[in-house]
């Protein structure tokens, strides 16, 4: 049985190889959980190249956005409406755990936040640990990305939040430049903090740019001493898709050329 064309020179040979190993190198889809929140399922997932993480995110449908309720009673610590862990070679690839989403019906200080919006963590602990976080240690980090702030603030009925720290969210790092802002936001990324640790990265979104149903780039800053983040993300996008009326929130974790 001939296996080989004996015709074939073994420069087609080589050829043929390599790309068949090019085919191998790929990127591939990794599918982490699936949640249901106010009616529609959000859904994580990663992209492989090789044994590399190129990009994590999650998909958010619009059903979900337009499904909060608008009535929703204020609480402090604002209500977890999902967590949904991250695949597996995320997880251990880049040390972020899972995706945390609160739902603000009636936003929150300082002033540019006082707009419905949502918290999307990417949290580096497990939901059992970032359940634990009380905010009785109020110690910060000794250094912060670049033009943030760790501001401590007195909030009406609560008494000052050191270092913005919120139980079971941490403290939350905002742009230095946001923070006397007073024009409504659209969206700011924030860095989370717990035991002088980073434990989040955090897309906080309004409602209202989400359902402009347009897409749209945030910067993702450096982070000093990122301890159990081993690939931090370089870039984010909400990329929409009218087909599937869905968002994807896509951190990259290589840097472009």
């Amino acid at each position: 049985m001939t296996l080989l064309n004996p015709s074939l020179n073994r420069a087609a040979i080589i050829g043929l190889i390599v790309v068949a190993s090019g085919c191998s190198e790929r990127p591939r889809m990794v599918e982490g959980e699936c949640q249901d929140m106010f009616g529609a399922d959000v859904c994580t997932w990663g992209t492989i190249s090789g044994d590399e993480v190129v990009e994590f995110g999650a998909t958010i449908p619009l059903a979900a956005i337009e499904g909060a309720p608008a009535d929703a009673e204020f609480a402090f610590p604002p209500v977890l409406v999902a967590a949904v862990r991250l695949p597996a070679e995320v997880r251990e690839a880049t040390g972020v755990d899972h995706l945390g989403i609160n739902w603000e019906a009636h936003g929150h200080p300082p002033a540019l936040f006082m707009t419905p919006h949502f918290d999307f963590h990417f949290f580096t602990l497990s939901p059992a640990e970032i359940a634990a976080v009380d905010c009785s240690d109020l110690e910060k980090p000794a250094s912060l990305p670049s033009g943030y702030t760790l501001p401590d603030m007195e909030i009406p009925d609560l008494g000052t939040l050191v270092g913005l720290c919120v139980p079971a969210m941490g403290m939350h790092a905002m742009l230095e430049a946001e923070l006397d802002d007073t024009d409504l936001f659209g969206a700011s990324m924030i860095v989370g903090y717990y035991q002088q640790s980073l434990i989040s990265v955090e897309p906080m979104i309004s409602q209202a740019k989400l359902e402009a149903r347009q897409s749209f780039v945030m910067d993702v800053p450096a982070v000093p001493d990122a301890g159990v983040v081993t690939a931090w993300p370089t870039g984010f996008e909400a990329v929409y898709d009218e087909s599937a009326e869905a968002y994807r929130f896509v951190f990259r974790t290589t840097r472009e050329e």
